[in-house]
């Protein structure tokens, strides 16, 4: 249920015109209904948030201003993909400090003006590491959602190529359109552009691509955000890290995140004889995402099963076969 905080956020966020804050704190009380077995009301309110949003973008088409769609073309085209993610904050189950300092990103990039006033610049060039599965990817596509600004991804395969010069110059097409064109950039696997430049096993044409990517990275003065995630921070170029307005590390979840991940996943179906400690052990060592998929195949079982009801020995022997999958 609601509390006096969220409702108090809800008010202020109403009577200064702030859907966006407004959203976010409605799919906070969906989030927090759920996690308390009010899967109904969880379900409820997500749809009204929904329809909220819907008629928002109809009634501003309505009155002559159209609503951004974009999509990669010319030579972009191969380079960058597009998506238009509705993810949120409240959907991901991060550490603290991870959490605040995406949050952090949020709130300069909601009062980029004001932060723009006083000659200075908002967070925006993110660096995400950590181990594979602990929610670098989702985090490029909730800044997207939140913001409600495109997701562009770039695409490697198209990007790295074998001639001279080429790469680069590929590389300044993406950093046009980020001028040209506001969204969430994001590199994955950032690791086969940026590594380091004095590795023995390097060529001569990768470092130049480097070189080149941390120029335009220094001068890029767009209102976009620029997002590089990898699984292998060390090896990473040193001179990278300066680039970059912030760097966010994920980890493995603890056994309390590891709960909320399972907690939110199930919060459909009935859990109340769930040993939440027991599975929360049984989660040890795994990511995010192998925990999501775990409670994802116990709620499938137990669907197909005809059953509502979770319960610890089988939630506990999903996560083991996600264990030995991985290992």
């Amino acid at each position: 249920m609601a509390n006096a905080a969220q409702i108090m956020a809800l008010l202020k966020s109403h009577a200064e015109g702030d859907d966006t804050r407004f959203y976010a704190v409605a799919m906070q009380m969906a989030a927090k209904a759920a996690r308390s077995g009010h899967g109904r009301m969880a379900r409820e309110l997500r749809d009204l948030v929904d329809e909220a949003r819907t008629q928002k973008q109809l009634s501003v088409a309505k009155e002559g201003t159209p609503t951004p769609l974009v999509r990669p073309r010319g030579e972009l085209v191969g380079l960058l993909t597009v998506a238009y993610p509705k993810g949120r904050l409240v959907d991901m189950a991060l550490e603290s400090d991870t959490h605040e300092q995406i949050e952090r990103v949020l709130l300069e990039q909601r009062q980029r003006a004001r932060i723009q006033q006083h000659g200075l610049a908002p967070l925006r060039k993110a660096l995400l590491v950590g181990p594979p599965g602990t929610g670098k990817t989702m985090t490029a596509s909730i800044l997207s959602g939140e913001l409600s600004l495109p997701l562009f991804t770039i695409q490697l395969h198209g990007l790295i190529t074998k001639f001279m010069g080429e790469t680069a110059a590929k590389l300044r097409l993406i950093f046009d359109a980020l001028e040209e064109t506001r969204g969430v950039y994001f590199f994955d696997e950032f690791d086969a552009l940026g590594g380091e430049r004095s590795a023995g096993n390097d060529v001569g044409e990768m470092r130049r691509v480097l070189n080149s990517f941390l120029q335009f990275l220094e001068q890029d003065r767009s209102d976009s955000l620029v997002i590089a995630a990898t699984n292998f921070v060390g090896l990473l170029d040193r001179a990278l890290f300066r680039r970059f307005d912030t760097v966010i590390e994920y980890q493995l979840p603890s056994p309390k995140t590891a709960t909320k991940v399972m907690r939110a996943r199930l919060a459909l179906l009935e859990t109340e004889s769930v040993k939440w400690i027991e599975a929360a052990r049984a989660a040890g060592g795994l990511s995010h995402a192998e925990v999501t998929s775990a409670c994802e195949q116990t709620a499938k079982n137990a669907i197909l099963a005809n059953r509502k009801t979770i319960e610890t020995h089988e939630l506990v022997k999903s996560l083991s076969v996600r264990r030995h999958t991985v290992s």
